[in-house]
């Protein structure tokens, strides 16, 4: 049983940054493709970044390309988003999510193409 737990949401003024983290489990399979998505209240759940496990090949929303920074060490199981220059309108539960399958799939950007999820941590970007 994969399990995924993020860390590193809160308060934050608009341009400001922020860095989450999410634990894998130990169990979780080697070479599963990692990715952030979030909600914000009311709307559907969208793809953020993902990063292939072994590849290091990374992929981004155009809305937080130039700004996000997704990266892992695979020693630790342990995916990190960097955000910078946040803004009010990305306000919403951000999720690490997990999938054995291809990096290179329009299912990596699909919330399900996703078998393994995290409960979310909360961002709120104030202006």
């Amino acid at each position: 049983q994969v399990q995924l737990v993020e860390s590193g949401g809160g308060l934050v003024q608009a341009g400001g940054s922020l860095t989450l983290s999410c634990a894998a489990s130990e169990r979780t399979a080697s070479g599963f493709v990692m990715a952030w998505f979030r909600q914000a209240s009311g709307k559907e759940r969208e793809f953020v970044a993902g990063i292939s496990w072994y590849g290091q090949t990374t992929d981004y929303a155009d809305s937080v390309k130039g700004r996000f920074t997704i990266s892992k060490e695979s020693a630790k199981l342990t995916v990190t988003l960097q955000m910078n220059n946040l803004k009010p309108n990305e306000t919403a539960r951000y999720y690490c999510a997990a999938r054995d399958g291809p990096f290179l799939d329009p299912l990596a950007r699909r919330p399900h193409g996703y078998a393994y999820w995290g409960q979310g941590t909360q961002v709120t970007v104030s202006s």
